[in-house]
C-alpha cells in the first residue's frame, strides 16, 4: 500500500467508497481493505445508512484508530429544505455523522456540496471552530470548483484561519460529458493546473469511471443509460484503445492502467474505489505499481498523437 499526507494525517492512497455498502449485505469487503494495508474509509452524512454500518464495524473490530475517516455533510438533498451549506447545517450533519460513526473525531471532513450563492467566510469560520474543538483534524471540499476553494483559501489566509486542505473531486482517464449527479464537479484541466500549483491533495471519486474501461462497455451497447450520457464520447473510446494498447505492452489491465492514470498525477491523489470482490480489489492494489511516464500520461489522454516521440 502506497501512502499521502492530508494536514499530517497520513492515509492510504486507495480509499474505499461506502456509497453502496448496503448492496454488499456484510462487511467482508471493509475487512479485506484494511487486511490490505488500506486505511481511509469514504462515506457521507446523505449515504443514510452507511455510517452506521461503518461505525458498527470499527466498534466490533477495534480498528477506529488504525483508520482515516472521511466524512462529508452540507449536502443539498440531506436534511430541512432550503440554504444547506451553512454554520447550522455543518453543525447538525457533523454532530449526527460523529454519532453514527461512534467516534469523537473525524479524520478529514468535507463540505458535500457548493452552493455558489452562499459567501465563503461564514463557512470557512464554522468549519475552523470545529476544528479548534477537535470535532474535526482536515477540513476539505467535495465538488467544489477550484476557483470557489480558492476563494475560500484566500479568506482564510486574510483572516488567520485555515483554508480547505483537501480537495475531492471526480478524477479520472474518461472525461464527463456532463456531472454524473447534480452538483458534481469533475476535474478538468484548469483543475489540474491549479492543483499542481498548489500541490493540495485530490481524492478523486469515481476514479475508475463507472468501470468504463473494465471492458465490460462497448460504444454499440447503449443500455446503461447512465454511462452513455456520462462517458460515452468518440474521445473517451479513443482514450479506451489506447488505455487497451498500453495495457497490453505493459501485461495489466486497462481499468488498471485507468486508476494509474489517476495516481500518477503531478500532485498529491488519492483514489475512491468501490470493489465488489476481492479480486476487484486486488486489481485496484497492483494498478499501485504502474509507473506511467508524462508521454504515456499525455498519449492516454489525447494530447499527443503518437507515444514515442
Amino acid at each position: 500500500m502506497k501512502f499521502i499526507e492530508v494536514n499530517g494525517i497520513k492515509l492510504s492512497r486507495l480509499m474505499i467508497g461506502t456509497g453502496d455498502i448496503r448492496k454488499w449485505n456484510s462487511t467482508e469487503m471493509l475487512d479485506q481493505f484494511a487486511a490490505a494495508g488500506g486505511t481511509a474509509i469514504d462515506t457521507a452524512h446523505q449515504y443514510r445508512e452507511a455510517e452506521k454500518i461503518v461505525g458498527q464495524w470499527l466498534r466490533e473490530t477495534g480498528n477506529r484508530d488504525k483508520m482515516v475517516i472521511m466524512t462529508k455533510g452540507a449536502h443539498h438533498d440531506d436534511g430541512s429544505p432550503g440554504a444547506r451549506v451553512t454554520p447550522e447545517a455543518i453543525r447538525k450533519d457533523l454532530s449526527e455523522s460523529l454519532e453514527r460513526l461512534g467516534t469523537d473525531r473525524i479524520d478529514l471532513y468535507a463540505l458535500h456540496r457548493d452552493d455558489p450563492s452562499v459567501p465563503v467566510g461564514p463557512v470557512v469560520e464554522e468549519l475552523n471552530r470545529q476544528l479548534e474543538d477537535g470535532r474535526v483534524r482536515a477540513i476539505g471540499a467535495s465538488n467544489w470548483t477550484y476557483l470557489r476553494i480558492k476563494e475560500a483559501n484566500e479568506y482564510a489566509a486574510s483572516h488567520g484561519l485555515r483554508g480547505f486542505m483537501f480537495n475531492s473531486v471526480n478524477l479520472s482517464l474518461a472525461k464527463a460529458n456532463e456531472p454524473r449527479w447534480e452538483g458534481c464537479v469533475s476535474a478538468d484541466e484548469a483543475t489540474g493546473d491549479w492543483h499542481k500549483a498548489n500541490q493540495l491533495p485530490l481524492l478523486s471519486w469515481s476514479a475508475q469511471a463507472g468501470g468504463f474501461f473494465s471492458g465490460l462497455f462497448s460504444s454499440e451497447d447503449r443500455s446503461n443509460a447512465e454511462m452513455v450520457r456520462v462517458y460515452y464520447s468518440e474521445d473517451n473510446w479513443e482514450r479506451y484503445r489506447r488505455a487497451v494498447k498500453l495495457a497490453e505492452e505493459k501485461q495489466v489491465t486497462p481499468n488498471q492502467i485507468a486508476l494509474s492514470f489517476v495516481l500518477n498525477r503531478p500532485f498529491p491523489t488519492g483514489a475512491i474505489i468501490g470493489p465488489r470482490s476481492e479480486s476487484e480489489l486486488n486489481d485496484s492494489l497492483q494498478a499501485m505499481s504502474i509507473e506511467l511516464t508524462r508521454k504515456q500520461l499525455e498519449w492516454l489522454n489525447l494530447e499527443r498523437e503518437e507515444l514515442a516521440e
